[in-house]
C-alpha cells in the first residue's frame, strides 16, 4: 500500500565527503547552505524510513530505465570514491561499484545508507523527453503497483528545478527562470497536481528544469486521490543557482 512519498533534489554537494567533509549529523550551521540541505534531505528520508523499508526512487534520465535493489556505484566521477548501494546486500565488502550509475540512484543509495541500512529500493529512470500525458499514466500505473500490495511502501523522487537562476547558475542566467521557479516551488509546497501536470516540457527544457518528468510522474502517482496530497515542506531554496525542494507528501486518505 502507498503511503507516502519523499522528494528530495540530487546535487552530490549532499555527501559531505564531496565539499571535503565527514560527518553527518542533524544540525545545521545556517551560514553553510549544503549543510542545511543536507540536514533537510536526511530528516525527510528519515520521514520515508519511519514508515516503510521499501523504497521506489523516481529520477530523470536519458532513457526509461529500472535499477533493482542489487545496483551500486560510487560519487568517483564527482571526485571521491563515496560507495552507496540500493540494499545492504549489494554493499558488501568488496561490492563492485559501477561508476556509471545515474545521479537519482546515487543520492537515493546514499540517503538509504545514512538513514534506512535495512531497506531496499529500487530505481525508476524517466526518460527526460516524455511526454506530460505518459509521465502521468507512469505515476497512476505505479500508484496501482504500489497500493496492491498489503506493505507499507513509499517512493522518493530525485529532481531538481530550474539551473538557469543566476549568472553562476549551470545553465546560466535566464530572465524567465524566476518565475517558472516560484510556480514550482508553489505547486510542489501545495502538492497541486494540476499544476505539475501543465508544466510545459519544452519551457522546462529552455530554462534546464531538469526534474520536470518526475515531478510529473509524482502528480500521477496521486491522481486517484480525491484531492491534493497532505505536503510539510521542509527546504525550498536555490544557494546555487538551482532550484532545490525538499518535501513530505502523504495521500488525502493518511488525514482521515
Amino acid at each position: 500500500m502507498f503511503s507516502i512519498a519523499v522528494l528530495v533534489p540530487s546535487p552530490p554537494i549532499l555527501v559531505p565527503e564531496l565539499g571535503g567533509g565527514a560527518a553527518v549529523g542533524s544540525a545545521a550551521d545556517p551560514a553553510d547552505p549544503p549543510a542545511v540541505l543536507r540536514a533537510a534531505a536526511l530528516d525527510a528520508a528519515r520521514e520515508l524510513a519511519a514508515v516503510t523499508q521499501r523504497w521506489t526512487v523516481l529520477g530523470v534520465g536519458n532513457a526509461d530505465h529500472v535499477l533493482g535493489p542489487e545496483s551500486a556505484g560510487t560519487f568517483r566521477g564527482f571526485g571521491v570514491d563515496v560507495r552507496v548501494a540500493l540494499a545492504d546486500s549489494a554493499a558488501a565488502p568488496g561490492f563492485a561499484a559501477d561508476p556509471q550509475l545515474p545521479l537519482p540512484a546515487l543520492i537515493a543509495g546514499w540517503l538509504r545508507g545514512r538513514v534506512a541500512p535495512t531497506a531496499l529500493a529500487t530505481a525508476r529512470l524517466i526518460a527526460a523527453d516524455t511526454a506530460p500525458s505518459r509521465c502521468l499514466e507512469l505515476g497512476a500505473a505505479l500508484r496501482a503497483e504500489l497500493d496492491a500490495g498489503d506493505e507499507p511502501c513509499g517512493v522518493l523522487v530525485v529532481a531538481d528545478g530550474a539551473a538557469t537562476l543566476t549568472v553562476k547558475s549551470p545553465g546560466y542566467l535566464d530572465e524567465r527562470a524566476a518565475a517558472l521557479q516560484a510556480e514550482l516551488d508553489h505547486a510542489l509546497s501545495a502538492g497541486d497536481r494540476s499544476a505539475l501536470g501543465a508544466l510545459d516540457p519544452g519551457l522546462c527544457a529552455e530554462l534546464a528544469v531538469s526534474g520536470r518528468a518526475a515531478y510529473q510522474v509524482l502528480g500521477g502517482l496521486f491522481a486517484a486521490d480525491p484531492s491534493d496530497p497532505s505536503v510539510e515542506t521542509h527546504y525550498r531554496d536555490a544557494p546555487f543557482g538551482v532550484g532545490y525542494h525538499v518535501s513530505v507528501w502523504r495521500p488525502e486518505r493518511e488525514m482521515r
